[in-house]
């Protein structure tokens, strides 16, 4: 393997010299940098990314830009960023995790530094300070996610109001006129896009087909127990039965065991649906029709958008969505007169 010693002695310059050269931490005359990368050319010499810059090549590294705050949900957290470094390494690309809370510092910094070749963006709020300094960059730049302003970026997600609406119509279908959907907790309707997107094509779908919507979020900042237990009973003491869940797996549980203590069974008496769901639904005590968010799904395509950005980039900016698909568990009841 190539050493420093031998990029430095066919450059004719110091150790130091071809140190400063890679790390840009001290200037080297226009000259003196380009014996540097000759040498670094000819012998194949890659110590690091920026040896890989220097030398006009890509780093094989994709930034992942993550924020981690005092609300993130760590499951759904951990299956997305899982899902983009398998994605990424069937490319033959490495992740570089970026968890700053400050999510638009830790994107500039390593825009700045080219230590990446493209950069994912996750967790996407609907104001993301993130999507303009993804215009500004030269780094192709794929949102898993999509903020309200999507003008000139590249965007995947699952449709998430197209989730509602066939939601809404399989118990529609089913005869219910009723409807009851628990969502996500309330910080989530504000610091997040995909909840609202859910429920505006539930609220949509629901007024073109006659159906009477009711919904509630399922706590503050966390699930609230007690909060989801009142909105299941209230629900059910109206004669409702049927419920779309977009939320997670402790408020799919509150609401099975409501309606049981209710007396009354899933499938038989009352419909559950399961929209959007990250999780293996197949966990639950009580099987549950699901419309799935598959991490996979979504970041697969996404680092096949980034490495396209990469190779052909002219490829223009666009939302890429992807179709809802129903799985059947058993859990639509016929609604009763």
């Amino acid at each position: 393997m190539t050493t420093i010693h031998e990029v430095a002695e066919a450059a004719g310059v110091s150790i130091s010299t071809v140190s400063y050269a890679l790390s840009g931490k001290r200037p080297v005359s226009e000259k003196t940098r380009r014996r540097i990368e000759d040498a670094v050319q000819t012998l194949g010499y890659e110590p690091d990314a920026g040896a890989r810059m220097l030398a006009g090549r890509r780093t094989q590294i994709f930034g992942l830009t993550e924020p981690l705050r005092a609300d993130t949900h760590a499951p759904t957290h951990m299956a997305f960023v899982l899902a983009a470094a398998v994605a990424a390494r069937r490319r033959g690309y490495d992740i570089l995790l970026l968890t700053d809370e400050q999510a638009s510092e830790g994107m500039n910094r390593v825009a700045a530094s080219n230590l990446v070749d493209a950069i994912l963006v996750l967790d996407v709020a609907p104001d993301d300070e993130r999507a303009e300094i993804a215009r500004s960059l030269r780094s192709p730049t794929v949102f898993i996610g999509i903020p309200d302003d999507a003008d000139g970026l590249t965007c995947v997600d699952l449709d998430f109001e197209g989730t509602g609406h066939l939601a809404v119509d399989r118990l529609a279908d089913a005869g219910h006129t009723s409807v009851t959907l628990l969502g996500q907790t309330e910080v989530s309707y504000r610091k997040s896009n995909f909840p609202r997107r859910l429920l505006l094509g539930v609220q949509d779908r629901a007024a073109q087909r006659g159906v009477d919507l009711d919904w509630a979020t399922t706590g503050d900042t966390t699930t609230d127990a007690s909060a989801v237990r009142a909105a299941a009973e209230m629900a059910l003491s109206r004669g409702v039965r049927a419920f779309i869940v977009h939320a997670v797996g402790d408020v799919h549980e509150i609401l099975l065991e409501t309606i049981a203590a209710h007396g009354l069974t899933v499938g038989e008496d009352v419909s559950v649906i399961s929209a959007a769901a990250s999780f293996d639904t197949s966990s639950l005590a009580v099987p549950v029709d699901t419309i799935p968010l598959v991490p996979q799904k979504s970041c697969e395509l996404a680092v096949d958008l980034a490495v396209r950005h990469l190779e052909e980039p002219g490829t223009p900016a666009q939302i890429h969505l992807i179709p809802p698909e129903y799985h059947v568990a058993g859990s639509i009841a016929p609604a009763r007169e």
